[in-house]
């Protein structure tokens, strides 16, 4: 008995022992950043003696600017030697003392490295830059105790306001950018309605440039509905076509065909047909997209690939009309109008002959073919394979091909 307790006494010491050591040893920490070298507050000698912090005279504000600029100046050939450690150093003693020149220089300041350190693909840097940007950032908001008035008479630096933007940019960070500048859009909107325009567009370039095609949408229609309401036909073009391109990416075909359409009354109005065909093969593709949904719609693509064939051929646009041609036999034959499929290959042949396409026309003459043998017309057939065995000669491209299948109908009794 007395055994049995002597054992579990030396168990009970043996527990206590290592939870006093597990207490006494921390648990290590995940690894994180160090502290920001933009935030060290060690004295440099660049900076003269700022008594009761006040601001530097015209003065010493050139003479720092000079000596930021031979830094900058100095870390660059650092990095060209191949000393990266010694580069961002001397780079973060810059921004350091950039920011005595005022916000706006260092954000820009800021920019120019982040650039640099996107390039290298320095993590650490980037989070040291991004860090700081924000910082500023949230000094130039407006703080929850202003009011209205008192933050319209303190007015908006939207010069600063645009170069965070860019420099969110620059260290790949779009939310950010975006958020800055619809910060600016709310102001100009207000106060700047010059200014709207560009800043729709930077932001509608920023939201494709990213691929967030929903909210390039949105803006681009407000660019097509002002563009509009002036009058503006050059830029209502533009964004038509922006738009057209947005809405195909972002998987829309019904927005996309709107847009295409509007593009396409345009372009009759200003009798200028030469953007039609393929304006017609884009909303004829859109439509059998669709129609896998509603059926009805089919008969929309068979029209819009006609068109576009149709014009095409008149403007001897060749090479377009016989894209627009397959596209109409694939869609014939995908709904077995056989019939259809043949009378339109028939006319492929002589498109890519006026189009010069020696290629193009031994594969009609492989499709009709084909087409023939679907329904059992060998003779017809092997003529179509003949021809196409012809133009393969000349070529000299799948000749192998077309005599396997002479041979083949040669050996039917038909």
């Amino acid at each position: 008995m007395l055994r049995h307790l002597s054992v579990i006494t030396t168990a009970i010491l043996l527990l206590s022992s290592f939870l006093t050591l597990a207490e006494g040893k921390k648990p290590k920490e995940p690894d994180k950043f160090p502290p920001s070298p933009l935030e060290l507050t060690t004295p440099d000698p660049l900076l003269p003696s700022l008594r009761d912090k006040q601001p530097l005279t015209q003065g010493e504000r050139q003479k720092l600017e000079v000596a930021l600029d031979e830094l900058n100046q100095e870390a660059a050939a650092k990095l060209q030697a191949g000393d990266k450690l010694a580069a961002y150093e001397i780079w973060n003693r810059e921004l350091r003392l950039r920011r005595f020149l005022g916000a706006l220089a260092e954000v820009q300041a800021l920019s120019r490295v982040g650039a640099i350190a996107w390039n290298q693909n320095d993590r650490q840097e980037l989070q040291y830059i991004t860090q700081r940007l924000q910082a500023i950032q949230k000094q130039a908001q407006p703080k929850k105790t202003d009011t209205q008035k008192s933050i319209a008479q303190k007015g908006v630096d939207l010069e600063l306001l645009r170069s965070l933007g860019e420099a969110y940019q620059k260290v790949r960070l779009p939310k950010l950018a975006v958020e800055v500048y619809e910060q600016v859009l709310a102001v100009v909107r207000q106060q700047n309605p010059a200014a709207l325009v560009e800043t729709l567009k930077t932001i509608g370039e920023m939201n494709l440039s990213w691929f967030d095609y929903p909210k390039a949408a949105i803006t681009y229609e407000e660019l097509l509905g002002l563009a509009t309401s002036k009058g503006d036909r050059l830029n209502e073009l533009a964004y038509l076509k922006q738009l057209a391109y947005i809405y195909e990416q972002a998987k829309q075909p019904q927005q996309a065909i709107i847009v295409q359409n509007k593009l396409a009354e345009i372009y009759v109005n200003e009798n200028n047909l030469t953007e039609i065909p393929e304006l017609k093969l884009a909303i004829a593709s859109d439509y059998e997209s669709l129609a896998k949904e509603n059926p009805s719609l089919l008969q929309e693509a068979f029209k819009n690939y006609q068109e576009a064939y149709t014009t095409a051929w008149q403007l001897q646009q060749y090479v377009g009309a016989g894209e627009a041609l397959q596209k109409l036999i694939t869609l014939y034959r995908s709904q077995g109008q056989i019939d259809d499929a043949l009378q339109a290959s028939q006319i492929l042949v002589e498109t890519e002959k006026r189009a010069v396409n020696f290629y193009g026309m031994m594969q009609a003459y492989d499709q009709i073919g084909k087409l023939h043998l679907e329904r059992k017309e060998y003779p017809q057939a092997l003529t179509a394979f003949q021809k196409g065995l012809e133009l393969a000669q000349q070529i000299k491209h799948e000749e192998a091909y077309f005599t396997g299948q002479i041979e083949k109908l040669s050996k039917t009794n038909f």
